[in-house]
């Protein structure tokens, strides 16, 4: 009997969750919050779900784990160690769940990512493992997002599971939940699909030594979105599925006092449109980026947000991305142009290349604020510049001088909205708008190679 594998991706937050059917019934790993994602794919393959499979508590989004097993009737498999608050069907190392005759599902102890992480395997002629925040493309799961206490155990945990994996046959497909863009993989991932053969091959965690293994992992870890706290307890206290119900719609009154108010206003549009013409005081995190990584990541957790868009669609994928991350519904929202949102004046930002800033730097000093992370600047960066990560600029406002600022990244998202957070604090800024890769060498800059 042929066995379907549907992908589901969620490419905002780098994540993968995987239907798995015979063509009657399925089950489903790692599922992510909104689960009508889910279901839509069951409903037209015709299946039922009777299993859900999670690999670990997650730290990255709300899982929808608990709400599809509810919807659904179907056993909701959660390792036995676990300490959560809800019910579930424990599972354990070792442990073969027969979803049908075609689908023994063999649970696989693989700690290193968390204490208690699961892989599980698809047993048959054509074995797949479905590896969570284990054995990733070309990496591993980060092991330090338990605390500092326990990042050493963990590495060395997860090198050691990785070479449990690998005693799978060469032809066992890997299929991990983290690794596509995710800040819960270790370090970079590489490629689309891969297989246990492969990854013997190119995995650091399976041709290096534990010690060469654990200095790499060690030395390399960085920051990570500070929402990513409030996840665990989420989910294991069950969470509800997301809520997608329309905000309500905010008119240029409203949107005015809750800017008034402290409250963030976040426009959706490009940092193009948004460098063009926005509201005073409101900030740009554009839907075609990892919007809700930096949302998530630098708001005060808490703080009412209200989205402005181009249209419905693209405030309604914005909410369902915060959702994902246990954002509540957005309190209000509006779209169409910024004329619509206020009777004020528009606000702009001018946009630059990496040229420009090095002819203006040829007739008056300015400052260069880099706003990628701490190993990106170390690897190479434009001398003089200031490094302040995006994900700290707000906690070191004080550090940015009152002068002509340029702001860079690598492309220009994230050097969008931090411009957006220094505009809208009274900076006079320049957003960088280019490919540090690509033209900030070609354009005379004076760079500093790590």
């Amino acid at each position: 009997m042929a066995i379907t594998i549907e992908t589901i991706e969620t490419p905002s937050l780098g994540d993968r969750s995987y239907l798995v059917h015979d063509g009657t019934v399925a089950f489903v790993v790692d599922p992510q919050r909104d689960i009508d994602r889910v279901l839509d794919l069951a409903r037209e393959a015709g299946v039922e779900i009777t299993h859900v499979f999670e690999t670990h508590i997650h730290n990255d989004y709300v899982t929808g784990g608990f709400a599809l097993a509810q919807a659904t009737g179907a056993a909701y498999h959660v390792n036995a160690d676990d300490p959560v608050s809800f019910e579930r069907t424990p599972i354990r190392d070792g442990d073969v769940v027969e979803v049908s005759a075609a689908m023994p599902v063999r649970a696989v102890h693989t700690p290193g990512h968390t204490f208690t992480h699961l892989s599980y395997v698809l047993e048959g002629d054509e074995p797949v493992a479905f590896t969570g925040g284990s054995l990733l493309f070309g990496s591993t799961g980060r092991p330090d997002l338990l605390g500092p206490a326990h990042t050493d155990a963990l590495v060395r945990h997860q090198h050691a599971s990785a070479h449990r994996l690998a005693e799978l046959p060469d032809e066992t497909a890997v299929m991990p939940t983290h690794g596509f863009g995710s800040f819960c993989a270790a370090t970079e991932t590489s490629g689309d699909s891969s297989t246990i053969g492969h990854e013997r091959q190119v995995n650091p965690a399976l041709t290096q030594a534990e010690q060469d293994y654990v200095a790499q992992i060690l030395a390399g870890l960085d920051a990570y979105p500070r929402y990513y706290v409030h996840m665990a307890p989420s989910n294991s206290a069950g969470p509800s599925p997301a809520d997608l119900e329309t905000p309500q719609r905010a008119d240029k009154d409203e949107l005015r006092r809750r800017l008034e108010a402290g409250e963030w206003l976040v426009d959706l549009r490009s940092r193009q449109m948004f460098a063009a013409g926005h509201v005073p005081g409101t900030l740009n995190m554009g839907a075609d980026g990892q919007f809700v990584t930096y949302l998530g990541w630098l708001i005060p957790w808490g703080t009412p947000v209200t989205l402005l868009g181009d249209d419905v669609e693209q405030v309604a994928e914005a909410q369902r991305d915060m959702q994902r991350i246990g954002m509540d519904v957005p309190v209000a929202q509006a779209t169409g142009r910024p004329e619509d949102w206020t009777d004020g004046e528009l606000a702009t930002i001018q946009r630059a290349t990496f040229a420009d800033l090095a002819q203006v730097r040829h007739h008056r000093e300015v400052v260069v604020l880099d706003a990628r992370r701490v190993p990106e600047h170390a690897k190479s960066h434009i001398e003089g510049a200031i490094n302040i990560p995006i994900h700290d600029v707000l906690a070191r406002l004080d550090e940015v001088p009152r002068a002509e600022v340029w702001v860079h990244c690598a492309g220009g998202y994230r050097a969008s909205v931090v411009s957006s957070i220094l505009a809208a604090n009274g900076h006079h800024v320049v957003l960088v708008d280019d490919s540090y890769d690509e033209n900030a060498s070609k354009a005379g800059l004076p760079l500093v190679e790590g």
